[in-house]
C-alpha cells in the first residue's frame, strides 16, 4: 500500500487532541448522506408522479393518431391495414369523435362524444381498467348507450339508466328551419380516470351509433395506435407519415401534451439542481474539516516532509482523507435514499399513521398515493455528481497541506 494511501486513512480513524474536528467530519458525512438521500427519493417521487400522470392520460389518449383532420377519413381500414406493418404497431382500433351538447333534465353539458369499438379499443388504450361502474362491451350496437365520465356524470345528476339528450352540431335541414339533430342514450356505466379533462368532458358510444348520429355512413374520424413503446411514438408517427400518400394527419400524444411534461422535465431538473446545494453545503464542510486538520497536522506534515515526502504526496493524504470522509457519506445516502424510493408505499403510511395526517387529501389531489418510480440512472448522475463535488472540496486544503514549511512547523516543536 502506497503511504499517502496509508496515512490518510489513518488519519480518518485516528484519536485527535482537537475533538472539533471530528465532531465536523461526522456532521461533513451525516450531510453528504441527507443530501444525497433526499435527492434520490425526491427524483423517485416525482418519476413516480410522472409515470402516474403518464399512465391515467394514456388511459384515454392512444399512442399514435391517425385522422382526416377536418375531413372524416373514408378508407379507414385501409389506413389500418398499413398502420399495423409498422415494427413497433401491436394494436389499431377506429374511432369516432366530435362534439355534442348532452341535455338530462334542465342541465346541459358541452362534452367529447368518442365512438368506439369496445373489442377494438380495449387493445389500444387502458380505459377498462378505469371504469367505476359498468364495462366498455355494454357499448353494443343500435343499443344507443353512453358511458360518461365520473364528473360529467356528476354536473349532469345523472345515474346508471337514466336516459341523457345527444345534440349534435349540425342540424337537418327542413323546408320550414333548420332543426337540430337530437338522440337519447342510456347511462350504462361511469369511468375516472382521475384526470379531470377526461372525467369532466369525455363520453363514450358505440362507433356504429356515433356514426349515425353524426351521418358519418361508413366513415370514420381516424384510426388510434398503440405501440410496445411509448416512447417511440414520434418517430413512428414520422414514418407513418412518409408511407401514406392521401391526405391524413399523424400525430402522437407527445404533442397533446407537450407543455405539461415539458414542464414536469423542467421542474424535475430544477428541483434536482436546488437540492445539489445540500449536497455542496456537505462538501464545505468537508473542506472546513480539512483545512483544520492541516492546521492540527503541521507537525505530522514537517516530520514526513524531511524523512523526504513530495508536496504531492501531502496533497494525496489530505485527498485520501477528504474522499473517504465523502465515500462513506455518500454510501450512506445512497443506501438510505434507495431504501426509501423502494418501500415508499409503506413509510408513507406509516409516517401518516403515526402523525394522524393524510399527506395527499382524495378530497383535494386526483392522486392520493405518493407514488415512487426509482431511475438507477439517477442514482448514478446522483452518486457520480457528490463524488466529484467531494474530490473538488478536498483540493484547496490539501494544496495548503502540501505548502506548510517544515522548518517554520518545527520551531517550536
Amino acid at each position: 500500500m502506497r503511504y499517502e494511501l496509508w496515512v490518510g486513512l489513518r488519519y480518518t480513524r485516528a484519536k485527535r487532541r482537537n475533538h472539533f474536528i471530528s465532531f465536523i467530519s461526522l456532521f461533513s458525512m451525516l450531510g453528504m448522506a441527507l443530501g444525497v438521500a433526499t435527492l434520490i427519493v425526491v427524483l423517485s417521487v416525482m418519476n413516480g408522479f410522472q409515470k402516474e400522470l403518464r399512465t391515467r392520460i394514456l388511459s384515454v389518449v392512444s399512442h399514435i393518431e391517425i385522422s382526416g383532420g377536418p375531413d372524416p377519413l373514408a378508407d379507414w381500414r385501409g389506413v389500418m391495414r398499413e398502420a399495423e406493418k409498422a415494427p413497433r404497431v401491436v394494436a389499431a382500433a377506429p374511432y369516432v369523435q366530435a362534439q355534442s351538447m348532452i341535455i338530462y333534465d334542465q342541465a346541459a353539458r358541452g362534452a367529447i362524444v368518442r365512438g368506439i369499438d369496445p373489442p377494438e379499443e380495449e387493445k389500444v388504450v387502458g380505459l377498462a381498467r378505469h371504469m367505476k361502474i359498468g364495462n366498455l362491451g355494454m357499448l353494443a350496437p343500435s343499443e344507443f348507450n353512453i358511458i360518461l365520465g365520473v364528473d360529467l356524470a356528476r354536473a349532469l345528476n345523472v345515474g346508471i339508466g337514466d336516459k341523457v339528450t345527444l345534440v349534435a352540431p349540425e342540424g337537418m335541414v327542413t323546408p320550414v328551419a333548420v332543426m337540430p339533430r337530437l338522440k337519447q342514450f342510456r347511462v350504462v356505466g361511469l369511468f375516472e380516470v382521475g384526470n379531470y379533462e377526461y372525467d369532466s368532458g369525455l363520453a363514450l358510444i358505440n362507433i356504429r351509433d356515433a356514426q349515425k348520429l353524426y351521418r358519418l355512413g361508413n366513415d370514420v374520424t381516424g384510426v388510434r395506435l398503440k405501440l410496445d413503446d411509448l416512447f417511440a411514438a414520434p418517430a413512428v408517427a414520422r414514418e407513418l407519415l412518409s408511407h401514406f400518400t392521401s391526405n391524413v394527419y399523424v400525430t402522437d400524444w407527445t404533442r397533446g401534451h407537450a407543455n405539461f411534461f415539458r414542464a414536469v422535465a423542467i421542474e424535475k431538473t430544477m428541483m434536482m439542481l436546488i437540492l445539489f446545494l445540500i449536497v455542496a453545503v456537505a462538501a464545505f464542510n468537508i473542506i472546513s474539516t480539512l483545512v483544520m486538520a492541516v492546521v492540527d497536522k503541521q507537525a505530522d506534515i514537517a516530520i514526513l516532509r524531511t524523512l523526504g515526502a513530495s508536496p504531492s504526496g501531502i496533497m494525496q493524504i489530505f485527498i485520501v482523507q477528504g474522499a473517504f470522509i465523502g465515500i462513506v457519506g455518500l454510501a450512506l445516502g445512497v443506501g438510505l435514499g434507495v431504501g426509501l424510493a423502494l418501500n415508499l408505499e409503506t413509510v408513507v403510511p406509516f409516517l401518516e399513521h403515526v402523525l394522524g395526517v393524510h399527506f395527499l387529501d382524495k378530497s383535494v389531489y386526483y392522486i392520493s398515493e405518493l407514488p415512487s418510480d426509482l431511475h438507477w440512472s439517477d442514482v448514478g448522475l446522483i452518486t457520480g455528481v457528490s463524488f466529484v463535488l467531494t474530490l473538488l472540496a478536498t483540493i484547496y486544503p490539501s494544496w495548503r497541506g502540501s505548502r506548510v514549511n517544515p522548518a517554520e512547523a518545527l520551531r517550536y516543536e
